[in-house]
């Protein structure tokens, strides 16, 4: 089983190199769920986490804003929404100079 996990984290790896959140959580998650999707076969083949770990969508927007010198600033926001599998997405948006996709 830790073959299959390593396997997949592997994969998901490859298209999130410079994510340590993300791939923290996607593993906490991989160790839980894989196991329980070889026990059950109306999950097995699905490729159900890998669907899980792409974002559906990706907003990108303009925050304009005026700093205490009175001078426009603009910054990039993101909202980056995984799966709505279970419902509405909840949550915000993040507004901020050192944010990238990582930080949503």
């Amino acid at each position: 089983m830790q073959k299959i996990v390593k396997s997949f984290l592997d994969e998901v790896g490859k298209r999130n190199q410079n994510e340590p959140e993300f791939m923290q959580a996607v593993t906490e998650v991989a160790e839980t769920v894989i196991p329980y999707i070889y026990q059950n076969e109306i999950y097995y083949g699905q490729n159900i986490l890998l669907r899980m770990v792409e974002p559906e969508r990706v907003v990108s927007f303009r925050v304009a804003w005026i700093d205490d010198q009175e001078e426009i600033r603009v910054n990039r926001g993101y909202r980056i929404e995984m799966n709505s599998a279970i419902g509405p997405y909840k949550g915000g948006a993040e507004v901020s100079s050192k944010c990238k996709f990582k930080c949503s």
